[in-house]
This record gives C-alpha cells, sequence and structure tokens, in this order.
C-alpha cells in the first residue's frame, strides 16, 4: 500500500508528499487521532497529491500519515440497496448509532448476512460479457438481476452457475473462463467507480416516449421524456422541492432514487418521515419500497456533495442495466456547483464567471450525458430520467449554473416567484418554460398513437394563447380596462382559462393531484373548445364574472371522479353557461 505525509492542510483541501505514483481520484486515509478520514485525490503534481477529505478536519496536522488504496471511490452494488438511505460516501445512515454522523465512521452499504433466493438465468457454457444477466434475486417489487461484473472486460464461458436456492451476497453463484482459461468467481456484489459512467449497452437512442408524471404542467404542456433530462430553476419558496417529491410520488418509474445534495436538514428529515408512509400508486406497495435516498445536508461536509450525485447516479446506471426505468431527482446541484468552486478557489485555479470553475459547463454536460434510453444485449430496454434542481442565488435564472444546465437539459421548468406568491401551484412559469422533446418526431409519434394525431398542435396553440394572454394583460396594466379592445380582455381570460385549469393543480386533493393521459386529453381539448369559441360581450367589465363562472365549473370537474356522475352533471351544466354567450352560428353568418 501507497504511503505519504500531510503537507499543508486549508480547510478540507489537504496536501499529501508522497515518494509513489498516485492516480487522479484514487482513494485515500488520512490517520488523526486515531480515526481514519477518507478523501480523494482530486490533482496531482509531481510528488504532491492535492486531496479533498470528505470529512472534517480538524485536529489534523502536518506529518499524518496517508494511505492510498490503488482504487477510486466506489460505490457497493447488488441486493439490498432498496428502501435505505445513505450518504455521498453510500454510509448506511440506519446503522449510525449517535444523533450526528461521527467523524472516521464508515458502514457497510449492504447486509452481508442477509440471505437471497437466487434464480440462475444463464447456462454452463454460455459466452457472456460485462453487463450480461447471470441469475435473479426477488428484491421488493422488483427481480434484482445479478450481472457479470462491469469490470471485466471481453466476452467470457460461464464455467459454473448455481442453481436455484439461497445465498449471502458474498457467496459465490457462477465460475466465468476468460479466453486464456483464468478463472473469475462472480459473486452478488459488485463494486464501480462512481466518478465513470457504466457503458454495458448496446445502443442508446433518441428518448421517444413520455415519461408520465400525473402534473398536467409537465403531462400536457412541457412533456418530460423517458430517459429525458431535465431541471428546475427557481429563488427560494418557490416549491421546487415539494414539486420534486410530486414528481417522486406519482412518476410511472421501476426506481427512484432521490439524491439531496446539500438541502437543509430539515426537507431531509420530511422526507425520510414522509416517503415511508407513502403508497405507490403504479404498484399498489410503499413507494420507499423502490425507492433510494442519498442524503447529504447542508451541514455535511462540502465535498462529500460532489460524492453524493455521483454515487446516485452510478447506482441508476446499475438498475437501468436491470432493464429497468428509473427516475433520478437531485436537490440541489447548486450546491454541487458550489463544492466544485470551493475546491476550484484552493487549488487555486483560473476562476471562471462567479469563481466557478472555468470547466462548469463540460462537467455539468457530462453528467446529464449519462442519464438516456438504452437498449441491453438481450433485447430489453432500461432508462434514467434525470431531473434536478437549480438554487439560484435571489434567483437569478442568467446565473453560471442555471444557464450551463440550460444547455444540456432537455426540460426546463422556470419556477416563478410571483406565481408562488399568488399561489399557483406549481409554480412553472408557463411561457418562460420549455420542452424540447415536444420537437422529437419520435415523441410527436408516440403522443399521436397514445393520445390523438392532434395532440402536439393543440398543445403548442395553447401554449400561443398563453403568450398572447400574458401580452395582452400587459398592455391592459398599461392603458386601462377601458381603453382597450374588448377581446384584449377576452384573450386574457381565454388563457387565464387555461391557466386555472390545465396548468394549476392541488397537491392535497386526492384527484386533483394526479391526472391520467386520458383525463389530460379530455380536459384539454374541452378548454380549448372553450377558448375557440366566440361570444357576444357588450362591456369590458362583463367578461370577467362570466369566465370566472366558466373555471369555477370546470374546477369542480377537476375535484370529481373522472366520467362519474358528479363529473358529468358539472360538464352540462358548463355548456348551458357557454351557451348563454356564445355567438350563434346565424349571427356569423354560417
Amino acid at each position: 500500500m501507497k504511503q505519504g505525509k500531510v503537507k499543508n492542510i486549508v480547510s478540507n483541501l489537504v496536501t499529501v508528499e508522497t515518494d509513489y505514483p498516485v492516480a487522479q481520484n484514487e482513494v485515500c486515509f488520512i490517520r488523526t487521532n486515531q480515526s481514519d478520514l477518507m478523501g480523494g485525490v482530486i490533482k496531482v503534481a509531481g510528488r504532491h497529491a492535492f486531496v479533498q477529505v470528505y470529512e472534517s478536519t480538524r485536529g489534523m496536522k502536518t506529518g499524518d500519515e496517508v494511505s492510498f488504496q490503488g482504487h477510486m471511490l466506489e460505490a457497493t452494488l447488488g441486493p439490498g440497496l432498496l428502501a435505505k438511505k445513505f450518504d455521498g460516501l453510500q454510509n448506511d445512515l440506519n446503522k449510525m448509532q449517535n444523533l450526528f454522523l461521527q467523524r472516521g465512521v464508515y458502514t457497510d452499504a449492504l447486509e452481508h448476512e442477509s440471505e437471497w433466493e437466487f434464480s440462475p438465468l444463464a447456462e454452463t457454457g454460455q459466452p457472456v460479457q460485462a453487463g450480461d444477466w447471470l441469475g435473479e434475486v426477488p428484491e421488493k417489487n422488483i427481480s434484482h438481476k445479478i450481472m457479470v461484473p462491469f469490470k471485466l472486460k471481453g466476452t467470457f464461458t460461464v464455467k459454473s452457475i448455481a442453481s436455484k436456492r439461497t445465498f449471502k451476497i458474498t457467496d459465490i453463484v457462477a465460475v466465468l473462463r476468460d479466453s486464456r482459461g483464468t478463472e473469475h468467481a462472480v459473486s452478488m456484489i459488485q463494486k464501480w467507480p462512481v466518478i465513470i459512467p457504466i457503458k454495458i449497452h448496446e445502443e442508446k437512442p433518441r428518448p421517444f416516449q413520455l415519461l408520465h408524471t400525473g402534473i398536467r404542467l409537465i403531462d400536457t404542456m412541457n412533456p418530460l421524456a423517458e430517459g429525458g433530462t431535465g431541471f428546475i430553476p427557481g429563488p427560494f419558496g418557490s416549491g421546487k422541492t415539494v414539486l420534486q417529491h410530486a414528481i417522486a410520488k406519482q412518476a410511472q418509474a421501476d426506481i427512484i432514487l432521490f439524491a439531496a445534495c446539500g438541502e437543509r436538514a430539515n426537507e431531509i428529515v420530511e422526507i425520510f418521515t414522509e416517503f415511508p408512509k407513502l403508497n405507490d400508486p403504479n404498484t399498489g406497495g410503499l413507494l420507499m419500497d423502490k425507492t433510494i435516498i442519498i442524503a447529504n445536508t447542508s451541514n455535511m461536509p462540502v465535498a462529500a456533495r460532489e460524492a453524493s450525485v455521483y454515487t446516485a447516479m452510478t447506482m441508476a446506471e446499475y438498475y437501468r442495466a436491470m432493464g429497468l426505468k428509473v427516475l433520478l431527482l437531485a436537490d440541489s446541484t447548486s450546491r454541487w456547483a458550489q463544492a466544485l468552486r470551493e475546491m476550484s478557489n484552493r487549488l487555486e485555479e483560473l476562476p471562471g464567471t462567479d469563481a466557478f470553475p472555468m470547466d462548469l459547463s463540460a462537467i455539468i454536460s457530462n453528467f446529464y450525458a449519462r442519464a438516456g434510453y438504452t437498449k441491453l444485449r438481450n433485447g430489453k430496454q432500461g432508462s434514467i430520467t434525470f431531473l434536478g434542481t437549480v438554487s439560484p442565488a435571489g434567483g437569478n435564472l442568467k446565473e453560471p449554473v442555471t444557464e450551463a444546465t440550460k444547455k444540456v437539459a432537455r426540460c426546463y421548468y422556470a419556477l416563478s416567484q410571483q406565481r408562488a406568491d399568488s399561489k399557483r401551484y406549481p409554480a412553472i412559469d408557463p411561457v418562460d418554460s420549455y420542452s424540447k422533446y415536444l420537437e422529437y418526431l419520435e415523441l410527436q409519434r408516440t403522443l399521436g398513437a397514445q393520445i390523438g394525431d392532434t395532440w402536439v398542435d393543440t398543445v403548442i396553440e395553447a401554449k400561443d394563447i398563453l403568450l398572447k394572454g400574458r401580452e395582452t394583460y400587459e398592455q391592459i396594466n398599461i392603458l386601462g380596462d377601458d381603453s382597450v379592445p374588448l377581446e384584449y380582455h377576452e384573450k386574457y381570460w381565454k388563457s387565464e382559462l387555461i391557466d386555472f385549469i390545465i396548468l394549476q393543480q392541488d397537491a392535497f386533493d386526492a384527484i386533483d393531484s394526479y391526472t391520467s393521459l386520458e383525463r389530460q386529453r379530455y380536459m384539454l381539448y374541452a378548454v380549448m373548445d372553450v377558448c375557440h369559441t366566440e361570444f357576444d360581450f357588450q362591456l369590458f367589465d362583463e367578461i370577467a364574472p362570466y369566465f370566472k363562472k366558466i373555471i369555477d365549473k370546470f374546477k369542480q370537474m377537476n375535484y370529481s371522479e373522472f366520467q362519474s356522475n358528479t363529473f358529468n352533471q358539472y360538464w352540462e351544466a358548463l355548456k348551458e353557461l357557454i351557451d348563454q354567450k356564445k355567438v350563434k352560428e346565424h349571427e356569423l353568418g354560417i
């Protein structure tokens, strides 16, 4: 094992002097007051290695011994990850004894004594490669695949495979032979460097189908594709965390990974206490049974923030290799970027905008690129849909992290403080936000077959009405109610109709909090029929009260069971209300 000595200490950046060659990103342990503190090499210059320590360096002194481990920071992968709560270094938080995390104490990520019922999928003599499925074990509601270790390169032959029975994760379940005749024993546990993407798929096509979240402003107006990327920027208190929680509860995904990166401790506690009590609407079981939480709160060491997002992504890639749909949520990537900035500044690197690293855009781009829809060698498909949040200081959406993320994420859900203050949930700005997946022909074809041929055109028309409604509202504010034509007021209230009925939802109502695709289609077409209707108004002050009555009837429909008697009664009452002011066909000259 390679050794070194602490030469210099600046907060959690430690300079280590060593006579041995050290690799970039290599893990080391620094012996301090009988505690071994973990760190990672972030820069090598001659005999000096610059190490970021994942713990507080209080009490560390020059001359302390350093042991380099010969490998990078790795994630432990195997059965038993689901329903667990980890920190950024994958320590099991449930195994921690004290109220606060003890410095230098590390735990096993998996239960080594637990037994799992293994069923073979491969056969003796079968050629296999890294990532191929050797067997499976039941884990919660999924079939956890035991795969050829990702680190093995080339083609191997299955020399032996265990029969169906129970094993511990460290037991040997298969033996593989390479082209040289060397044998490799395979257990149900493997490790992988978190900084390196797992690339064992055959193909990575563009996303082509919708990830249904039940949130109308996303599914209808700005769809998030399965295997796609998006982010939610917004000021404090505008609802980023609440929105992510709603998506986690409702999205049609097999696995939910939540990376709490530098968030406030009270929000993490809320996740820990709330998620175990929630039911999964897709499986009927507990939501926590398909969830993994990686928690790195704002009072935890800064360096671990960077590790937490990479650890979460590596776990997501592991489950994607099993042919599963994974939803990865990160809250917030601004804290991750701040950790990068802090380490860059301590290394005295040339700063970029706002003192962030010069290569910030490249780092964010490379991370987002690890998400995606993949086809495996066995013909199965898996996906990672990544949705992050950005918390710009002062709500400035022009700051470097937001701008860098905007270049790579295909969905942009900009939260508005004004909408949040006016209690419009979700507070996503319908005009500034967008989804580039609406431009994908693959998704257009899927939506056309799944919802209707005119769906995408209708959504684009609705977005245009919202834009025109904002423009007319500004003109009305400037010129006054009685100084603009009546059609300006009508345009504005038609945009408000779309806003109140399609964009806004009640997160506390059992029915309105989640909307099926069938119901989203029905309601959008119903609202657009009203927007296409010509009304006979004589005075501007009769337009607002009339549209408020229409909005009230539609909102009652949103609170009613779809196609129930109550729902249909409100629909009939709504049609009668529309007929009162609707311009008749003979009046139009038809």
